[in-house]
């Protein structure tokens, strides 16, 4: 995809970002694209936590990419795109992307970061989600943190295998590739019931993937603390309950119905929102709550604004109390 395609409707930033160079572009698999970033005038780039994700600006469009390097004073940024014919299109653009093209991204955000004072990770992916997984592996590695590997994939399609095989001669305590559903299942269940008290879980793969293993961890008496998940995209949400909208410095009340974003309510009453994803990743549309408990529903707020409910993205959260006040 040419520079100029790629920057149609582009604004000045996403999220305050960066404009980066296309420097390589590798095949993974059929379906999988691995892309790499750097800084047009070869500068470095900002450090990232494991498990941080790019929103890259396709078009008029944006999605959010899991990050593969361990963030480590990184002189560039690579994610690897599974292609979805049936989708948004923003995983079409990203492998029609070539060398010398130009991107918008974000600066790295993460809602996935490993736990400091965890003694062993256990990280499960399946398929792509195997881009965040790795970052977690190659920083343990890093550090000398013993990390484990399940990696469910189809057989011959498993992404950045040698790249995970690789980290076993740096600290990686092992890799298991499971490629059906029989020997995974054995494997899992050993690993969650042999795990000492230190060890943190962390998955990411499709929905149902995720659910499962989550829901066996916590059979197997796993605490929810020690349990962690990075959702591939905006999932499909329900329609909430209707809900009430006090804009403070506007003197406005409105109504939120079901099924109606605050967002699209803000606008319907002339208030100019900046937006860009409409999917919760993009955190361009952050709003500041004064009174009230948002219902958040957004993948860029970590779990720590989340709970501090002072921070609202307005494109997919609602509220779990019947009137939120805003500062606007």
């Amino acid at each position: 995809m040419t520079v100029t395609a790629l920057q149609t409707g582009i604004h000045p930033a996403v999220d305050g970002g960066l404009l980066l160079e296309v420097t390589n572009v590798s095949i993974q698999t059929d379906s999988i694209v691995s892309i790499t970033f750097a800084d047009p005038s070869g500068g470095p780039l900002p450090s990232y936590v494991p498990g941080s994700h790019l929103v890259v600006q396709y078009g008029t469009g944006v999605n959010a990419y899991s990050l593969t390097g361990s963030g480590s004073a990184p002189s560039e940024y690579a994610i690897s795109v599974l292609q979805v014919e049936d989708g948004g299109g923003g995983s079409v653009a990203m492998h029609r992307l070539s060398v010398g093209d130009r991107v918008q991204v974000s600066r790295p955000r993460s809602a996935f970061a490993p736990v400091s004072t965890a003694t062993h990770h256990l990280l499960v992916a399946a398929g792509i989600g195997i881009t965040p997984i790795l970052s977690h592996a190659r920083a343990a590695a890093e550090r000398g943190i013993p990390a484990s590997v399940i990696y469910v994939h189809r057989r011959g399609a498993g992404a950045h295998v040698a790249d995970a095989s690789e980290l076993l001669s740096r600290g990686l305590t092992e890799l298991i590739e499971c490629t059906d559903r029989g020997s995974f299942q054995q494997v899992l269940t050993e690993k969650l019931t042999t795990q000492e008290l230190g060890t943190h879980l962390y998955v990411c793969g499709p929905d149902p993937f995720m659910n499962t293993v989550l829901d066996q961890a916590r059979e197997h008496g796993w605490s929810q603390a020690r349990l962690h998940s990075e959702a591939f995209g905006a999932a499909e949400l329900d329609e909430g309950e209707p809900f009430t909208v006090n804009l403070v410095r506007s003197g406005i009340r409105l109504d939120v119905p079901a099924g109606v974003s605050l967002l699209e309510t803000l606008e319907k009453a002339g208030k100019s929102i900046p937006n860009m994803c409409r999917k919760g990743i993009c955190g361009e549309c952050s709003l500041s709550v004064l009174r009230g408990t948002p219902q958040h529903r957004d993948l860029y707020l970590s779990d720590q604004e989340k709970a501090a409910n002072t921070t609202m993205m307005c494109c997919v959260s609602r509220s779990d109390d019947p009137e939120l006040e805003l500062d606007l």
